[in-house]
């Protein structure tokens, strides 16, 4: 029997977010589509799972409270080499795809990123290719993204947010009152 078909014999999947609500969906969902669904909200129990009992599948957080969701993929990578290992983030940039790829990531994925499209992931073989979203965001979008989650992670203080982006913060005054673009 293959690596390969060994995978996906073995449908046990290790999911490290720190967004309960989000671990807890994604977790039904995996598990109604036939995985056997652990669940971690920190590095510190992500790493303890994989030590423990290595799973054949991950979705990881890239940016969890405790660290960087890459060292679980790596010790994933470590203690079973035929894993497939999934990262998402809200912070898409090439440097940390490349990163995350180069650890032994099998595919990254954008948040918020849906079941479907998590299984999909999973499921795809090496040599699948990803086809281009139907429906991308646009670059506003992409940039008021970053600016929330920057602003959220600056505990909303603006002024905070305006120097750790380089920007006046009167114009992000301006963006923050704003809708989000489509």
């Amino acid at each position: 029997m293959t690596d390969e078909v060994a995978a996906l014999e073995d449908k046990t999947l290790l999911l490290v977010d720190d967004d309960r609500p989000f671990l807890t969906r994604l977790g039904r969902a995996m598990e109604s589509r036939g995985f056997e669904v652990k669940t971690a909200e920190t590095i510190a129990e992500g790493m303890v799972a994989v030590r423990s009992a290595p799973p054949a599948f991950a979705v990881v957080d890239m940016r969890l409270e405790d660290g960087n969701g890459l060292d679980i993929i790596e010790e994933l990578q470590k203690q079973r080499p035929n894993a497939r290992g999934i990262v998402l983030t809200g912070y898409g940039n090439l440097a940390t795809a490349v990163s995350a790829v180069k650890l032994g990531a099998a595919d990254y994925l954008a948040k918020p990123a849906d079941a479907d499209a998590v299984f999909a992931a999973l499921m795809a073989g090496n040599e699948d290719r990803n086809a281009l979203p139907e429906n991308p965001m646009s670059a506003d979008r992409v940039r008021w993204e970053h600016i929330q989650r920057v602003y959220e992670l600056c505990n909303r203080n603006v002024s905070e947010t305006a120097r750790r982006l380089n920007m006046h913060r009167r114009t992000l005054q301006r963006i923050l009152a704003k809708r989000a673009p489509h």
